[in-house]
């Protein structure tokens, strides 16, 4: 404990902080000069800016709230792990259909008994996780699993993005439009804000044409406490939730071996730290009003784009948007985004979230031909997109439950069987493999 607090307390200055040369890097326990780091670390704001204030939009949660805890689960996250971890938690957007479901049967505070819920199960791994290894996640969640989990999260959201979209077209083609564009159009910091931008130029949109009212923001205070809301416990809804952990699982997982690959430094050991205190920070969230908590891919883009791991700039991130959060005005400003952007906004999410179940799939290369993994995926999507319903008494599973339990149970059962029987299936070899079949290291891989 003594050699965390030790690496915590301070960050080596970095050359002369202020130039990078060719290929080098800043680590987590570096940092280059605070007016430097500064400005890292609002790019890191601006970063997870458009994502995370999606979520409270689209459920219905104070945007500022929502701030607040995803500032203090930040800044929790960096204590926790001592500083190895770069990481921004911003709002997870696993968690947009049980609060929608939730909300709709119970109310609000239902849903934020829900989120505590799944950030106790996800502190309690953490434990296990620290103490015991992460091998286990990996046999329980292998990639044919992950990836449809992940994928079919995005594609059950699709209905919600489209019931924005109907209500303003126009705005939403221009935000999608927009967003696709900013992407191919820059490169670096600019390329990867396009969700960012793209909101922006549908909400100026939005706004000549009359969809935007201020009268909310003239009202508001400049300074003033986020809305905090305490949270409900109702049993019925953990078979919305429960099944969110898989995902901040995956996630949190794959942050903390995408930053050990950056860096080039081995954080195994810190992956326990990481889950505990994602799990510390979703409670937190949703024993006041605000949605749960997850790492975010957009920062590890700002910080792929500047080279620079330093977990300082995370401390400034996680004090900037602290002090946004105190903002009443501030979060009326984000309030006034109306329905056409968030649909047009949420239609490339989505789909980006569904896409990333697919990327997994394809950087570890899962064989279809496989059945045991075609069936997992197969079964399991189909529960998702359709948004299967099972009411067991007070209990209600909907796509995204049924559909990941629905994974797990396909894949590790037949699995079994077909090992116990003789009929795993072996993947094709190069010279068996289709015309125009591309191989990668000259072969076909399956996922086992």
């Amino acid at each position: 404990m003594d050699a965390a607090r030790k690496r915590f307390s301070g960050w080596k200055l970095y050359g002369d902080g202020r130039h990078l040369g060719a290929g080098e890097v800043v680590a987590p326990d570096e940092r280059l000069s605070w007016p430097s780091t500064i400005g890292i670390g609002a790019q890191h704001v601006v970063a997870m800016f458009g994502a995370t204030f999606l979520v409270p939009l689209i459920t219905g949660f104070p945007p500022s709230t929502t701030l607040f805890f995803s500032a203090i689960g930040t800044l929790l996250f960096l204590v926790i792990t001592a500083g190895r971890v770069p990481s921004y938690l911003g709002s997870s957007f696993a968690f947009i259909a049980p609060i929608g479901a939730a909300t709709d049967l119970f109310g609000r505070p239902s849903a934020l008994g829900g989120i505590v819920s799944v950030g106790v199960l996800l502190a309690i791994i953490g434990v296990v996780v620290h103490f015991g290894g992460a091998k286990w996640i990996d046999i329980v969640m292998p990639p044919a699993v992950t990836g449809t989990i992940v994928a079919l999260i995005g594609f059950n959201l699709a209905p919600a993005a489209w019931s924005n979209v109907q209500k303003a077209p126009v705005t939403a083609i221009v935000t999608i439009s927009a967003i696709v564009l900013v992407t191919v159009l820059f490169r670096g910091l600019l390329g990867r804000l396009s969700i960012l931008l793209g909101v922006l130029v549908g909400y100026a949109t939005a706004t000549l044409r009359g969809e935007v009212t201020f009268e909310k923001v003239s009202a508001a205070p400049w300074v003033g406490l986020p809305e905090f809301t305490a949270p409900h416990f109702e049993p019925a809804t953990l078979g919305l939730f429960l099944p969110v952990v898989l995902v901040l699982i995956a996630e949190n997982v794959g942050h903390v071996k995408s930053v050990s690959a950056m860096t080039g430094r081995n954080l195994d050991d810190v992956t326990g730290r990481a889950l505990f205190a994602d799990g510390v920070s979703t409670v937190l969230a949703g024993s006041g009003g605000g949605s749960g908590t997850t790492t975010y891919a957009e920062n590890i883009g700002v910080m792929a784009a500047t080279r620079v791991y330093s977990s300082a700039a995370y401390l400034v991130a996680g004090l900037v948007a602290l002090l946004l959060s105190l903002s009443p005005k501030f979060g009326e400003v984000v309030n006034t985004i109306p329905p056409g952007v968030l649909g047009g906004a949420a239609t490339v999410l989505y789909g980006m979230i569904g896409m990333l179940g697919v990327r997994i799939w394809v950087q570890n290369r899962v064989d279809f031909s496989d059945p045991v993994n075609l069936n997992t995926a197969a079964i399991a999507l189909v529960i998702g997109i359709a948004n299967f319903t099972w009411v067991v008494g007070d209990m209600r599973f909907e796509g995204i439950a049924l559909g990941s339990a629905a994974a797990l149970v396909v894949y590790h059962v037949m699995r079994q069987i077909a090992r116990a029987r003789g009929t795993v299936q072996e993947a094709a070899s190069p010279a068996s493999a289709p015309a125009g079949t591309e191989l990668e290291d000259g072969a076909l891989h399956r996922d086992r």
